[in-house]
């Protein structure tokens, strides 16, 4: 980790904007790219990864050298390598943050770190959403209004699949009746998580300043505040003088005498 920045990575599967002529217009360096430049600051220390590349750009090289990571995938969830999933998942017990955006409910690095399903409902037709901010006291919620609106988005709805110990920032409501929890943090070993729900390709989400806001937040909430392997686990040395018993051990359990 650096001393003086923050060194974030912006994971995106990059295919929509590949495929889909209409998203390409939205982001032509990319989700990624676009998040890249936006996100541009003297603190932090950005490059960017995608799926197509030699270990989907997330190497045990690259991983540990970031302190923040940023992750979105929406159509190829089954493409991503489970040993890079377990390298990443391994990397945030040890301390890294997590920032999950969008249809990232379903990759596979959120569902082994959350531990549900990740289901929701959703809606694709372009509807009015309103964000509340409903902890405004987290600094992830930092300079973001009480509410504010996105004029097209993709519908989440509850009920969503989410462990029990998140901690709510921000709850949605869209234009066809549907509420959200659609920003949340976890705590899993040393690493904080971040889920943020705005994001759809099809619309300009991205380019909101409260979005924006919200996501630069985040990356600065998430910066390890340690970041070490988990201590070994087998402790064969006692603080303590542990008194004689009346029984032996083997390798296998207790041994009674007769």
């Amino acid at each position: 980790m650096s001393d003086s920045k923050i060194n974030v990575t912006i994971w995106n599967e990059f295919i929509h904007e590949k495929e889909e002529a209409s998203v390409k217009e939205l982001y032509p360096k990319g989700i990624h790219g676009y998040l890249a430049e936006a996100l541009a600051s003297p603190d932090l220390d950005i490059r960017t990864a995608t799926l197509d590349e030699p270990e989907h750009g997330l190497t045990q090289e690259v991983l540990d050298n970031t302190d923040v990571l940023l992750w979105w995938g929406h159509a190829a969830h089954d493409k991503v390598d489970d040993a890079i999933v377990r390298r990443v998942q391994q990397r945030v017990w040890d301390g890294m943050g997590l920032l999950v955006m969008h249809s990232a409910h379903m990759s596979k690095i959120f569902c082994a770190l959350n531990g549900t399903s990740g289901k929701l409902h959703w809606r694709e037709v372009g509807e009015r959403e309103r964000l509340w901010t409903v902890d405004p006291a987290h600094p992830i919620a930092a300079g973001v209004p009480e509410h504010f609106e996105l004029p097209y988005e993709e519908m989440y709805g509850e009920p969503f699949m989410i462990a029990g110990d998140a901690r709510l920032i921000f709850i949605s409501w869209f234009e066809g009746g549907e509420v959200f929890r659609s920003g949340f943090t976890l705590q899993r070993g040393f690493g904080r998580i971040f889920y943020f729900r705005p994001g759809h390709e099809a619309f300009p989400t991205y380019y909101n300043e409260n979005v924006q806001k919200v996501l630069a937040n985040a990356v600065r909430w998430l910066k390890p505040v340690v970041d070490i392997p988990y201590p070994k686990t087998h402790m064969p040395e006692s603080l303590e003088i542990i008194s004689e018993k009346s029984f032996s051990f083997s390798k296998v359990g207790i041994i009674k005498p007769e």
